[in-house]
């Protein structure tokens, strides 16, 4: 029986996709509607992300609209965005709230990276754990097999890790800038 990596690479795969997901969330300046994902705000009794309750547009580099559907929720909105302690300025007024991203100083640039690096070892832990994993599998087939396929699962860890390696440099670039 031939070893198959194709599900070990698509365990990879949703590492890789973690972790673009969680730099997305990371701001780098300029206002982008995806900072907001991660918002959950109280909404008749449910909670609620914030883009199934308002449109959110971009209205400069530095700033987002968030315009509720329903106007009575605008302060459920504006305690949420603060309450998700995402370093933005917010200030409402009757048509919804408006989302400040702040400049960033060098000393704030270097501190998102350390995130960011933090964030890639999550990642890589995840591929070694994956990795560990896929290896035990092997334990039941002949000696040439075992050898093939830790071979095929090296090639798809490096693979992956310099994936990882990419999407980090990619952001990095995105806050050193």
């Amino acid at each position: 029986m031939a070893y198959n990596t194709q599900n070990f690479k698509t365990e990879l795969k949703k590492v890789e996709e973690w972790l673009s997901k969680e730099y997305s969330q990371v701001h780098t300046g300029r206002a982008t509607p995806v900072v907001l994902d991660s918002v959950m705000v109280e909404s008749y009794g449910s909670h609620m992300p914030i883009k199934n309750i308002a449109s959110i547009t971009i209205e400069d580099t530095k700033t987002l609209r968030v315009a509720p559907w329903d106007k009575k929720q605008i302060k459920e909105i504006e305690n949420a965005i603060g309450a998700a302690d995402l370093g933005l300025s917010i200030v409402s007024d009757s048509d919804g709230v408006r989302v400040i991203f702040p400049m960033l100083t060098t000393e704030n640039r270097s501190k998102l990276v350390k995130v960011l690096k933090e964030k890639l070892e999550d990642a890589r832990i995840s591929v070694r754990k994956e990795r560990q994993a896929e290896m035990e599998k092997l334990t039941d087939l002949s000696e040439d097999e075992v050898k093939r396929g830790k071979d095929d699962i090296q090639k798809a860890v490096d693979e992956s890790n310099n994936n990882l390696e990419a999407i980090f440099a990619k952001k990095e670039i995105d806050i050193m800038n």
